[in-house]
C-alpha cells in the first residue's frame, strides 16, 4: 500500500509542477519574464542568498546542533537546490508578482543545475551530482512548460487566458493532494527524525526566508518574492541527489521533512503578507 502512495505521489509531484508552471507561462508576456533578470544587482543578490548564504548556514546549524551524518546530508543538499513549484503557489498566496515568481524561477532552476553537481562532491565526500539526473526531471516539469504557457501567451493569447484559470485549480487541487500524499507516505519515517533534525530544518527555512527578504530591495512586492523564493528550496533536485547520489534512506526522508517543515512555516507566512499587501492596497 505503501508503494501505491508514493507512486502516486511522484504523479501528483510532476502534475504539480507542469500545471504550476503552464499557468504562470500561460498568464506572462515573455520580455516581461525576462526583464527583471536586467537588474543586475538584484540577480546577484539572488544568487548569493540561495546558493552562498543559506548553505553557509546550514553548514553553521548542523555543527551547532549536531545530528545524524544522513540527515545532515539531507540538509545540505535542501540547502543547494533552488527554484521550486511550491514557489509559485507561495507567490499566489501572498499576492505577490508571479511575473517577478517566473523570472526568479529561470533564473534560480539552471544555477541548481549547475551549481549541485559541483558543491555536492565538494561537501557530501564520495557523493556525486549527475548533471543529467538533475537536470531531466527539472527541465520536463519546470522550464519546458513554463516555455510552452509563454510561447501560447504570446501566439494565442485567446487560449492562454482560458487555460490559465484552468490550470491554476489543477495546481491547487494537486497540491492539497500532494501534502497528504507525502504524509500518508512518510508518517513513520518522518516521525523518527528526531527534535533535533527538525529544529535545524525549521531554523533553514526560516533563515532562508528571511536572508531572502532582506536581500529583496526596497520594494515591497520584490521583497515577499525573493523571500518567498529563497525561503522554499528545490525538493525536486534534492530528491533527485539524494536517491540517485546518496543512497541513504535516512537523507531522503530528511529531504521530505524539510519540505513538509517549508511549507507549514512558508504557508502562513505567504498568507501574513497577502494581508499586508490588502493593507496597502485595499482595493
Amino acid at each position: 500500500m505503501r508503494d501505491i502512495v508514493t507512486a502516486l505521489t511522484e504523479v501528483v509531484i510532476a502534475l504539480f509542477a507542469v500545471s504550476s508552471m503552464l499557468s504562470v507561462g500561460l498568464a506572462n508576456r515573455l520580455m516581461a519574464v525576462i526583464r527583471p533578470l536586467r537588474w543586475i544587482q538584484m540577480v546577484a543578490r539572488i544568487l548569493v542568498a540561495n546558493f552562498v548564504l543559506v548553505p553557509a548556514v546550514v553548514l553553521l546549524l548542523t555543527w551547532l546542533i549536531p545530528i545524524a551524518t544522513p540527515l545532515r546530508y539531507g540538509l545540505i543538499l535542501v540547502s543547494l537546490g533552488a527554484g521550486a513549484p511550491f514557489f509559485i503557489k507561495l507567490s499566489s498566496t501572498a499576492g505577490a508578482s508571479l511575473r517577478l515568481t517566473a523570472s526568479m524561477l529561470l533564473l534560480l532552476l539552471p544555477t541548481t543545475i549547475i551549481v549541485m553537481p559541483l558543491v555536492v562532491p565538494l561537501l557530501l565526500p564520495g557523493a556525486e551530482a549527475s548533471p543529467l539526473a538533475i537536470a531531466t526531471p527539472l527541465v520536463l516539469t519546470m522550464l519546458l512548460p513554463l516555455a510552452v504557457g509563454l510561447v501560447v501567451r504570446e501566439q494565442r493569447p485567446d487560449l492562454a487566458r482560458r487555460l490559465q484559470p484552468v490550470m491554476s485549480k489543477v495546481a491547487t487541487v494537486s497540491l492539497l493532494a500532494l501534502v497528504i500524499g507525502t504524509v500518508a507516505a512518510n508518517l513513520d519515517a518522518i516521525v523518527r527524525v528526531g527534535w533535533r533534525a527538525a529544529l535545524v530544518a525549521l531554523l533553514t527555512v526560516l533563515f532562508a526566508f528571511t536572508v531572502g527578504y532582506l536581500l529583496g530591495g526596497l520594494d515591497p512586492d520584490n521583497r515577499e518574492v525573493v523571500g518567498l523564493g529563497t525561503g522554499q528550496r528545490n525538493i525536486a533536485a534534492a530528491t533527485v541527489v539524494a536517491s540517485q547520489s546518496i543512497g541513504l534512506p535516512e537523507t531522503v526522508v530528511m529531504v521530505v521533512v524539510t519540505s513538509l517543515i517549508g511549507l507549514a512555516v512558508l504557508f502562513p507566512i505567504a498568507r501574513i503578507l497577502w494581508q499586508r499587501e490588502y493593507a496597502r492596497h485595499p482595493g
